[in-house]
């Protein structure tokens, strides 16, 4: 069975099942997040906090913008005198909300937007991946003493770096978790704060730098069919125990005193399967957890490490489209920028969602086949024209941004190896 067959495309989702667009981030859901995390507004401000949490994620689509432009390019103000907001209120406003709430609302978003796509399958299993990357602060005294700095040959200092951790879905790009720190915590440590938010019935796909026993260890035996799979080291050792045929044996590999320190479940070997493949004319080897060879033959797995290469790809869209190349976040206090980063992983994924529903009112589409940097303009205009649409007419607004779909579909990628 070929990768291309062996994914099962699912063509039974329907995007009218989403009448507006408040559907997707209802203020019902932004007060109930805003309640979750003790934040409320004790008196009547223009600028209120539900209203609030749409200017930080309008921070990620208005990149070119300051904040206080933000607020009135949305219309997110109360009726008063003045037309216009102060930026002094704005960021007063943002002090107010915190970083809480703003991460509440992606991680019950993307549970619900998660929940709502119809991914496909590879052999009943969930394609996932893995990988890290680092955010460029403002070189603030607050934020210096926050986050490290990262050195060059002669000792000169960079600027404060947040490095980030991410899980995604490889086939829509949708983000179903996130941890991040200071530059100085390694991914290693990041990604163990995924174990318990990834999704049963997935295969994770790694970089070979996460090679870490005790971290696969957790990941697999967390939850129900929660598999890796990732290139073997170079150097790693190990003991065949069974070989099934060529190029594909189950191996064991014996864990470290210090990996069994840091990781007290840790056995001492654990069991895993090595598979070998010449990819133009070079030997590749994939270690993975998925050792039934009955329910997952060998025949594609090396070749859904290609996958992975979609990470990449969303995490390009994110810094160099999302943010249009601007290296350095706006926020000059740790606690804002954590904000500020929560608020373009939900504004990332918002986009990515209506791309999902988008894709899928197409016949033999994927969500990644879908351009994003077209589809993100034309979604931020239509995002931009919402305030001064009449609630009759959302319904049609929706089938406009559906019936746009085929324009945004991307030509035949060449295969990443």
């Amino acid at each position: 069975m070929f990768l291309s067959q062996a994914l099962d495309r699912i063509h039974s989702f329907s995007p009218e099942q989403f009448h507006s667009l408040a559907d997707i981030l209802s203020p019902e859901l932004l007060n109930e997040c805003l309640q979750n995390t003790g934040t409320v507004t004790l008196r009547k401000r223009r600028l209120s906090m539900e209203m609030m949490v749409w200017s930080i994620v309008g921070m990620a689509l208005y990149r070119h913008l300051p904040m206080n432009q933000i607020v009135n390019q949305l219309d997110i103000l109360l009726p008063g005198k003045r037309p216009f907001v102060a930026p002094s209120a704005v960021v007063q406003a943002r002090q107010r909300l915190g970083e809480a709430p703003v991460r509440e609302v992606f991680e019950q978003t993307k549970s619900l937007w998660h929940d709502a796509t119809p991914h496909p399958h590879w052999h009943g299993l969930r394609l996932l991946g893995v990988d890290g990357v680092v955010w460029r602060t403002p070189d603030s005294p607050e934020n210096a003493a926050a986050f490290d700095h990262s050195r060059n040959q002669h000792g000169e200092m960079s600027y404060p770096q947040v490095r980030m951790v991410c899980q995604m879905e490889l086939t829509s790009h949708l983000l179903t978790a996130a941890s991040f720190d200071s530059a100085a915590v390694n991914e290693m440590k990041l990604a163990a704060r995924l174990v318990e938010q990834t999704p049963d019935h997935s295969l994770t796909l790694f970089d070979k730098g996460f090679y870490s026993l005790g971290l696969l260890y957790r990941w697999q035996h967390t939850g129900i069919e929660r598999h890796w799979l990732l290139p073997m080291k170079r150097g790693t050792q190990y003991r065949v125990r069974e070989k099934l045929c060529a190029g594909n044996a189950l191996v064991e590999l014996t864990t470290s005193p210090q990996a069994r320190k840091q990781w007290p479940d840790l056995p001492d070997t654990m069991q895993a399967r090595l598979l070998t493949k010449t990819v133009k004319g070079k030997p590749v080897h994939i270690l993975t957890s998925m050792t039934d060879i009955r329910r997952y033959p060998s025949a594609d797995i090396v070749d859904l490490y290609g996958y992975r290469w979609e990470i990449e790809l969303g995490y390009r869209e994110m810094k160099q489209h999302l943010m249009h190349n601007r290296l350095t976040l706006r926020s000059k206090l740790p606690d804002m920028v954590r904000q500020e980063l929560w608020g373009v992983l939900l504004a990332y994924n918002l986009l990515r969602f209506q791309m999902a529903q988008m894709a899928y009112s197409l016949k033999g589409i994927e969500p990644n086949e879908l351009s994003f940097t077209q589809a993100m303009a034309f979604l931020i205009r239509q995002l931009s024209m919402l305030p001064a649409v009449s609630p009759g007419r959302i319904p049609e607004v929706i089938k406009d941004i559906t019936e746009m779909a085929p324009a945004f579909v991307l030509p035949h990628r060449r295969e990443r190896f």
